[in-house]
């Protein structure tokens, strides 16, 4: 059974681990770190450096230790939406319905813990099985004003943001 709890610093190594080539690295980070590969150290100075009230990394384990890790942070002055992002699963065991596990958690988490009304995330064009995960936990493509692409190895890749509200 999965279970969530907040990150610990110990935690990078297992997960910059699973990060398998430069494709993996920036579909899993965009362009918030600039180079590849990162070490433990630079995944821990990136989390020092964020603001502890609005930014909430967590990690997602069982009985086998670590299996998933994710960010919340928020991105409204109120606090009443929640982003996601760094949302990456131990890739020995992609295919089991862990990443899903893992969501549900975090969307319980951050609905009743959290109080937040919408939970936002992006997820590149060119990774289907994310998004397929995404929406199999209730995302759904959100409307914006202006579509992102990034700059990822002389090509553009367009970024799909998605969201899910409370329902009650």
């Amino acid at each position: 059974m999965i279970q969530l709890r907040p990150y610990e610093p110990r935690d990078a190594y297992t997960i910059i681990s699973w990060i398998g080539d430069e494709v993996a690295f920036r579909k899993w980070c965009a362009d918030r770190y600039k180079t590849y590969p990162i070490t433990a150290d630079d995944m821990n100075r990136q989390y020092d450096a964020a603001d502890h009230d609005r930014f909430f990394p967590m990690t997602a384990y069982d009985e086998n230790g670590i299996v998933g890790h994710l960010i919340l942070r928020y991105t409204d002055e109120e606090m009443h939406t929640l982003r996601f992002g760094f949302i990456i699963i131990d890739n020995k065991r992609r295919g089991r319905g862990i990443g899903r596990q893992m969501l549900r958690l975090a969307i319980r988490y951050a609905f009743e813990e959290m109080k937040a009304d919408k939970i936002t995330l992006g997820v590149f064009e060119n990774n289907p099985s994310a998004y397929r995960c995404y929406r199999s936990v209730g995302f759904r493509e959100s409307e914006t004003d202006k579509t992102e692409y990034y700059r990822v190895f002389d090509e553009e890749w367009k970024c799909l943001e998605m969201e899910l509200w409370r329902t009650s």
